[in-house]
């Protein structure tokens, strides 16, 4: 039985999950595969990073529950003020609305962040191809827990080469490589 704490904790997960959905399910996009007209992939502009960090945000109560609140409040800032703003950043865009990105970092992708309603649309896909065909060979950080991450990465084709501690969050990296044929 889980401890009264847990189980308000829990319960408040759900009740953010299903806010998050509820707020996906009304938007208007990713109707679109990425060979319609009215998907693209590009630049990041300084004017997209509400959009962004509100599709971080929905991505990350996916895919990173597991992740503590501080944490999470901290990397709010940093994307908003560091990643995005530093690293290459390649936009998805559906129907002119951003609902995902790439970061990259050399031959590292940093980030690659899709709002949930575009799932299973080619969309994550497109962006890894679009990165590949910019540099080649890649490499990224993924937490163990990442189920949906790990999945994907998976089904791609990106190889485990490494695990580590994940200082900032205590949570287990793992290292993937993918090196294109």
């Amino acid at each position: 039985m889980l401890s009264g704490n847990r189980e308000n904790s829990l319960s408040l997960c759900k009740r953010e999950r299903a806010s998050v959905q509820s707020q996906l399910d009304t938007k208007e996009h990713c109707t679109n595969k990425i060979t319609d007209s009215k998907t693209m992939i590009r630049e990041y502009k300084t004017e997209d990073t509400d959009a962004l960090v509100s599709v971080w945000k929905a991505a990350t109560s996916v895919a990173h529950p597991f992740l503590k609140q501080a944490f999470m409040a901290q990397e709010t800032e940093n994307l908003r003020n560091l990643y995005l703003p530093n690293a290459e950043t390649w936009v998805v865009e559906d129907n002119d609305a951003p609902v995902g990105f790439i970061a990259l970092i050399g031959d590292e992708i940093g980030g690659l962040f899709l709002d949930p309603a575009c799932h299973g649309k080619g969309l994550g896909k497109a962006m890894v191809d679009h990165a590949i065909g910019l540099k080649g060979p890649l490499w990224l950080e993924v937490f163990e827990k990442n189920a949906v991450g790990r999945r994907f990465y998976d089904r791609y084709g990106f190889v485990e080469t490494d695990r580590s501690m994940h200082e900032a969050s205590g949570e287990i990296a793992i290292k993937l490589t993918f090196t294109p044929v």
